[in-house]
């Protein structure tokens, strides 16, 4: 792996291919792995750049809170360190919520943005209660909880279909630190909505829901899709929170052809 240098610590990631870019952003607990079978075909047309998060896979945490646009930044020393300029990135989840604040810091740079399970609302009162209450049980021991986290993220009927992607995504989330699980859900508690980004944008957004996802109903998603000037979707009928593992094939041939369109400018 390479590193890019940010706050006194080594963003880790990986650059793969030749040709226009793409940035794949995980999401909680996840890391670069996540994205392995992506980058083997996308790298094909692209050049694809996968990131470790402050907190995850190779990367150290940064303090006591990791907010989205400290997230946002962390990714940008990444791509000013190999110099690039305009990308579609990709974001899992928390990292759809980086990547809504990449899109707000950084405009200029952007020629396309996919919300992979992931959405522009900020966290309701009872969500941001709900995540106080999980972050007192990983206070006093994590690795039950995360245990727990990634199963729930599965659709039900995929966990006995998938065990091996069920055990690589609870060993990648095994590595992250109590801290780093903490870092993370302090910044998705107090991250503020960007619906306006996607009101705003001028290039394409794509949106991948599943329609078995515990964390994201997909009906509420509507109302954000309607604000985007050049919305796709997909939704995926078989998947929960992890359509990058239960719905591999599907998932990444669209990623394919919406960076094309957006690179190409055939919105």
């Amino acid at each position: 792996m390479k590193y890019a240098e940010f706050k006194k610590i080594k963003i880790h990631f990986t650059d793969t291919g030749k040709g226009r870019v793409l940035v794949l952003v995980h999401g909680f607990l996840g890391s670069h792995e996540i994205w392995h079978g992506f980058v083997k075909k996308l790298s094909k047309k692209f050049r694809v750049i996968c990131i470790d998060l402050p907190g995850h896979g190779n990367t150290q945490c940064i303090g006591y809170y990791h907010s989205m646009e400290l997230l946002a930044q962390s990714v940008k020393s990444v791509l000013d360190r190999v110099g690039v300029r305009r990308y579609v990135i990709v974001g899992h989840s928390m990292g759809g919520y980086a990547a809504l604040a990449f899109a707000e810091l950084f405009p200029e740079n952007m020629s396309g943005l996919c919300l992979f399970h992931s959405m522009s609302y900020s966290d309701s009162v009872e969500k941001k209660k709900e995540r106080e209450r999980i972050i007192r049980i990983v206070k006093k021991e994590h690795q039950p909880y995360v245990n727990d986290a990634i199963t729930s993220l599965f659709a039900f009927e995929n966990l006995g279909k998938l065990k091996t992607e069920l055990d690589k995504a609870k060993e990648i989330a095994a590595k992250v630190s109590k801290q780093a699980v903490i870092n993370s859900l302090e910044g998705m508690k107090e991250r503020k909505s960007r619906d306006m980004i996607l009101k705003f944008a001028e290039y394409p957004i794509l949106f991948i829901l599943g329609k078995k996802d515990s964390v994201i109903n997909y009906e509420i998603m509507y109302p954000q899709i309607g604000l985007c000037m050049y919305p796709s979707v997909l939704i995926l009928e078989d998947a929960g929170h992890m359509g990058f593992y239960e719905s591999p094939q599907e998932t990444v041939t669209e990623l394919e052809h919406f960076a094309m369109r957006c690179f190409n400018k055939k919105f």
